[in-house]
């Protein structure tokens, strides 16, 4: 029970009369007595909020960036309208900064017996879990004098999703596949291929493939045609340790991965590939494994939705047992992961021979692209000490990526926004090679 500005204004008006007329609390009282009346009816009259009806529907995912609806159904079980004031509470990244007040309070009426429904519009500014906290509701009699206010716990997750902005690149990458499948004009040739068809030799064409045995039963030339192997296992894996909570621009160097991982997986598993997934630090955060193709990408969103960096040094040794355990038979082992020096020539290079020996290793990192921008700093000291800096860590970038491409590990190393489509083309490129 509250007392409302209206009725304490009133009641400070109520009583001015009496200090000028007849002092003392008996005048107060003769005076104060319609407004205690009024406010007593108002009270009366207003509709209890314990008794309300609250439930929830709407969306239960969304990506990051887009906007999620909830509605929240109001039922008054009681005989008296409801005249409130309503706030959907949630945590504050599920707003954009500056929109809650607006997006989570609500005025609202209900007559006896009926229900109405309150849409929250929510635009999550990061991924993971974002539950509803508690529903406050302030009920007020007809007149605004007093208010009755209690909570309701109404639970309702919505789960918000990496937001896949590389998906943008995946028809071009589709294209080059199709070119590689044989489907175009476009064939290639390669060890580790399967052999599609015959066709007639033209000019350009490698003379190694000649069918002779074919053109000898026929009057013109017979070349076969290749296309690039099926059914490959490829597994994705995401170093979530201390290196991966960097920021890069506006997000952590984990986010850039992640995308890149979801391109390559819809690029995999059109291409007749099966994806799995293995996110790990000290332990593993998350597994996906034996999906088919239509269901691999909404699983791995769905993984990777709570994944969050860990303030851990990645145990390199559990995370190659870990992944040699997950991909038993030969296959591409995608890391996606650091390329500093330490990390990578203290952890991953003592382990690394137990992958190459049995499966091809593809490692892509995420560049810092303010690197590259100091690296053409001029104009006085400052920036030139900035640029000496930039070079140097460049440099031994570039060591730490010949290291692993003397071991056999093919090596992509953009920034964010160029590194989905880089490691895509650098699965293309294996896949046309003949080395998947």
């Amino acid at each position: 029970m509250a007392l409302t500005g209206r009725a304490a204004l009133l009641a400070a008006l109520g009583s001015l009369p009496v200090g000028i007329w007849e002092p003392g609390w008996t005048g107060i009282l003769a005076v104060n007595a319609p407004l205690a009346l009024a406010c007593a009816c108002d009270f009366a009259l207003a509709a209890p909020v314990r008794r309300l009806g609250l439930t929830r529907s709407g969306d239960t995912s969304v990506r990051l960036g887009d906007t999620a609806d909830v509605t929240l159904t109001v039922t008054n079980t009681s005989r008296r309208p409801l005249r409130a004031h309503l706030r959907d509470a949630w945590p504050p990244s599920s707003w954009q900064p500056g929109t809650e007040v607006e997006a989570s309070r609500n005025r609202l009426t209900v007559p006896p017996g009926e229900r109405r429904r309150v849409t929250t519009r929510l635009r999550p500014t990061r991924r993971g879990d974002r539950q509803a906290d508690r529903v406050t509701i302030r009920s007020y009699g007809p007149l605004g004098l007093f208010s009755r206010q209690g909570t309701h716990q109404v639970p309702w997750t919505v789960r918000v999703l990496p937001p896949f902005t590389s998906r943008k690149h995946l028809p071009s990458k589709l294209a080059r596949l199709r070119e590689l499948d044989g489907r175009t004009s476009v064939l290639t040739r390669g060890e580790g291929t399967e052999f599609d068809s015959l066709r007639e030799y033209v000019p350009g064409d490698d003379t190694r493939s000649i069918d002779w045995r074919a053109t000898a039963r026929q009057t013109t030339v017979a070349v076969r045609t290749w296309r690039p192997e099926r059914d490959r296992h490829i597994l994705l894996v995401l170093d979530t340790g201390r290196t991966s909570a960097g920021r890069v621009g506006d997000a952590p160097r984990l986010d850039a991965s992640m995308d890149a991982a979801l391109l390559l997986a819809a690029l995999a598993s059109r291409a007749g590939d099966r994806v799995d997934l293995l996110a790990y630090d000290r332990r593993v955060r998350a597994l996906v494994q034996g999906r088919t193709a239509g269901d691999v990408l909404p699983s791995l969103v769905n993984a990777m939705a709570s994944l969050e960096p860990e303030l851990v040094e990645t145990d390199s040794r559990g995370l190659t047992a870990t992944a040699l355990r997950s991909a038993p038979r030969r296959s591409l082992i995608v890391l996606l992961t650091t390329l500093d020096a330490a990390p990578v020539e203290e952890g991953l290079l003592p382990v690394l021979p137990q992958l190459t020996q049995r499966h091809t290793v593809l490692l892509a990192s995420v560049a810092d692209p303010h690197i590259a921008r100091m690296a053409t700093a001029r104009g006085n000291s400052e920036a030139v000490y900035e640029a000496a800096a930039a070079a140097q860590a460049q440099s031994e970038r570039h060591r730490t990526a010949e290291q692993l491409r003397r071991h056999g590990v093919t090596v992509v190393d953009a920034t964010p926004d160029d590194l989905a489509p880089a490691l895509a083309d650098a699965y293309l490129a294996l896949k046309s090679a003949g080395r998947l």
